[in-house]
């Protein structure tokens, strides 16, 4: 008897899945105090950049201090909003309530419907891996029109420490059931995308304020682009 015919194995694609990170990159962190901005003030723009800034240190401190300090992203939002609005003197509460309300519902840049459905239409997966808790995204996604543009929503809370942590990054291969080389990872954080370019991922910047380069991102070869629509160019 002759041997059983079996039909060539399919090329394996280059890169399979996109996964980005939600807050600054697909979605406006600024958005929410831009939509209150008359009710805060001059310092508005200083308002939303401080809110960020210490959303983050909360959470790199809680990942720091161990696990018995973690709380979701949601807390460490409220807990910087608390801290902002102090510091500014903001004590309205209906404005920080309408703030907070703001934030669950992030405008998504302008470009990012379009580039998500490129990305679909050239056979590429789309998720996010982000900080933000499964309320969050479902929330924020919605809002933003986008949540059917997208395969998966991973959040941090699956492991239970925030970014950078290495742990965070393996969750999308795992959920994936693809190696970090086969996936692209898309941030607008640079500490983010150091981080997903040191676990395998084929890294990619977003940088629409041209700030400077760190952690050495350019000189490892990691594209850098200013906003979301050239990204379907360079995922092969």
């Amino acid at each position: 008897m002759g041997e059983s015919w079996e039909p060539p194995a399919r090329p394996e694609r280059e890169i399979e899945a996109v996964i980005f990170d939600a807050y600054g990159t697909l979605l406006d962190v600024h958005s929410a105090v831009a939509r209150h901005a008359p009710r805060i003030g001059p310092q508005a723009a200083a308002f939303s950049a401080e809110w960020r800034v210490k959303q983050l240190e909360y959470s790199w401190v809680r990942s720091l201090t161990g696990p018995a300090h973690h709380q979701d992203f949601w807390v460490c939002t409220q807990e910087a909003l608390a801290f902002v609005c102090t510091r500014h003197g903001v004590r309205d509460q209906a404005l920080i309530q309408d703030l907070l309300d703001a934030y669950r519902t992030l405008d998504a840049y302008a470009e990012v419907p379009a580039m998500l459905q490129a990305l679909r239409e050239k056979g590429a997966r789309t998720a996010i891996l982000s900080n933000g808790s499964p309320l969050m995204l479902a929330d924020a996604t919605k809002a933003a029109g986008i949540s059917t543009l997208l395969d998966m929503l991973l959040s941090v809370e699956a492991v239970g420490i925030f970014k950078p942590d290495p742990r965070v990054y393996a969750l999308a291969s795992e959920r994936l059931g693809l190696p970090a080389r086969r996936m692209a990872f898309v941030s607008a954080n640079p500490w983010d995308t150091q981080a997903a370019h040191a676990a395998g991922f084929r890294a990619i910047r977003v940088n629409r304020t041209n700030a400077p380069d760190e952690y050495g991102l350019a000189a490892a070869g990691v594209p850098s682009l200013t906003d979301l629509s050239g990204l379907p160019g360079l995922i092969p």
